[in-house]
């Protein structure tokens, strides 16, 4: 999977360590289904609470906002509705 995204200048404040484990996820969720990415989504947000690692909601924000970037308008509608899911799921 392309890592261009992580040399955006919008993500600089956020922890180089926190950008190689969305990386590291995003090459394993690559290969997953649609029908399997939520349960595996929210499996690594698990994970990554209990290890300690959280983002802030203005760092998920920003990281959203860069992945969006040059994709198409079905793509970020896609982003939009596991976000909003997402969101849903934290209540």
């Amino acid at each position: 999977m392309d890592s261009e995204w992580m040399k955006n200048p919008n993500l600089a404040g956020i922890d180089p360590a926190k950008l190689m484990m969305l990386q590291s996820l995003a090459s394993q969720g690559s290969q997953k289904k649609q029908s399997e990415m939520l349960p595996f989504l929210m499996a690594a947000a698990s994970s990554s609470r209990k290890n300690g690692t959280q983002f802030s909601r203005d760092e998920i924000d920003m990281i959203v906002e860069v992945l969006k970037s040059g994709k198409s308008q079905a793509e970020i509608a896609q982003i939009d509705r596991m976000m909003q899911i997402m969101k849903m799921m934290q209540k």
